[in-house]
């Protein structure tokens, strides 16, 4: 089975929504909980829409886009607070890679 990017999470700055894929219901509500503030949080501050989604290979990537016309997106922020949270949650983001790997690579 050769599958796309799967969506675990999404928050959009400017429908004020937030998206959560429910094949990933078996996540614990705590760290369900932290993703959306996460999320949300960074949206808020930094603007555009945040998408984290795993690759084809597994890894939890961050996707970023923003409306071309928003001049208050703040690109150079955006990279910064991805850094910094790829730095403070590490441990959650690899036990979200190994939760992926279980749950859905091996059902390939």
């Amino acid at each position: 089975m050769n599958r796309e990017n799967v969506v675990l999470c999404a928050s959009n700055f400017y429908e004020k929504k937030y998206y959560f894929n429910e094949d990933y219901a078996l996540l614990p509500q705590i760290v369900r909980d932290e993703l959306k503030i996460m999320c949300v949080t960074f949206t808020e501050d930094i603007g555009g829409i945040l998408t984290l989604e795993f690759d084809k290979k597994g890894s939890l990537q961050f996707q970023v886009n923003f409306d071309e016309e928003d001049l208050f997106f703040d690109e150079i922020g955006c990279e910064l607070k991805i850094k910094q949270l790829q730095q403070e949650k590490q441990e959650l983001f690899e036990s979200l890679e190994e939760f992926n790997r279980v749950f859905f690579r091996d059902a390939e």
